[in-house]
């Protein structure tokens, strides 16, 4: 039996509870896959004395060796060979470094079956028509990156009248063209057609900014919407708190809060996690969440702050079964939220800068890039 695909086939999102050992044996399947085809991961897991029958309770899941998605900024790993990989995707990149992820033809239907029933979920399947402005990259061949598949794959969800892109290639680079994005907004304001906002938060902020400095406010047509995800990236130190965001947007544009959507996920966990109606990442039944101390990597109870580690099955041609990453992230139950969703839900508040602090996680990137080495 294929555990992953039966994982992926839940159609209750959010029942981590129900689905419990259904996951377990899922990640066990996929962390014997990978110790036979990945020499890499297989030396990480023999050199951390751990064998993939040690997962028998979801307390267990806390043992699983991770990975830095640092590690993977600094080495392609991959569990296929190049032939039988569908699609490489590569992270946006800081400094000249990028993850790359290989991505199997099984890994990329669960990732579309997960896609349309969370789309469903938060009522972003129409078949109504509308405009899109994507506030990202406009795709080009050179472009692998997973937040530029991603936002393309968003404009799916409901036929696409037009695409109009903030970031666009010229001359063999990427350059902003708010000022483009700008005029498609007062033109599709006039439209009676919906107009769709998908891509980076940053540049989201920075339209609306503009847009308030010049003195410009617009109706959107009904059923418009405002959907975000990639995070701030290179623009951490402009981030503002979303409660401003979606005030711009309720001024500049006249949406109300109920008609904007946040997604978070990476191209090192490839699960889509989408906002409650409290705007609250709850997490679903393809993933787990561990939060760990900063210094220690031992997991923290409910409620504490640590860097976010993300366990999910879904994806073989790359050892991504667990990886930890660079974000602040505190995880809560729940109830907390009101939403009505049990599933715990994961809190971001921020990122650790590896120069700012030297942390464990640091040195198991280290340690283990060695590992992958064979040194």
């Amino acid at each position: 039996m294929d555990y992953r695909s039966a994982l992926f086939h839940t159609k209750e999102i959010f029942d981590t509870a129900a689905t419990e050992q259904l996951f377990l044996t899922a990640v066990r399947e996929n962390c014997r896959f990978q110790y036979e085809h990945c020499e890499p991961y297989r030396r990480i897991l023999d050199s951390q004395n751990f064998h993939w029958d040690s997962l028998q309770s979801s307390e267990d899941l806390s043992r699983l060796p991770f990975l830095p998605t640092l590690l993977f900024k600094k080495h392609a790993l991959f569990s296929l060979p190049r032939r039988k990989i569908a699609l490489i995707a590569t992270s946006t990149g800081t400094k000249g470094q990028f993850s790359q992820i290989g991505f199997d033809f099984g890994g990329l239907w669960c990732g579309l079956q997960m896609s349309l029933r969370v789309a469903a979920w938060r009522k972003l399947l129409s078949p109504t028509p509308c405009h899109y402005l994507v506030m990202g990259y406009r795709p080009h061949h050179s472009n692998r990156t997973a937040v530029t598949k991603t936002a393309f794959g968003a404009t799916m969800f409901a036929p696409a009248l037009s695409r109009t892109y903030a970031l666009t290639y010229r001359n063999g680079a990427y350059s902003v063209d708010l000022d483009g994005i700008l005029r498609a907004v007062e033109r599709h304001s006039r439209s009676r057609f919906p107009v769709r906002f998908m891509g980076f938060p940053s540049y989201a902020y920075f339209l609306l900014r503009l847009m308030e400095e010049r003195g410009i406010r617009v109706q959107l047509p009904k059923g418009s919407l405002l959907m975000m995800g990639g995070g701030w990236k290179q623009f951490s130190a402009e981030q503002v708190d979303k409660t401003i965001l979606y005030d711009l947007a309720r001024r500049q544009l006249g949406l109300p809060e109920d008609h904007i959507i946040e997604f978070f996920g990476a191209v090192e966990h490839p699960v889509l996690y989408c906002d409650c109606k409290n705007h609250h990442f709850h997490v679903p039944a393809y993933s787990r969440v561990i939060i760990r101390d900063v210094h220690t990597l031992e997991p923290v109870k409910m409620g504490t702050v640590g860097l976010v580690n993300l366990i999910t099955p879904m994806v073989r041609a790359t050892p991504i079964l667990s990886v930890m990453t660079d974000d602040l992230g505190v995880l809560h139950e729940g109830r907390e939220c009101g939403c009505g969703i049990d599933s715990p839900y994961l809190e971001l508040v921020g990122r650790i800068g590896l120069k700012d602090i030297k942390t464990c996680a640091a040195g198991a990137a280290e340690f283990l890039s060695q590992i992958a080495d064979g040194r």
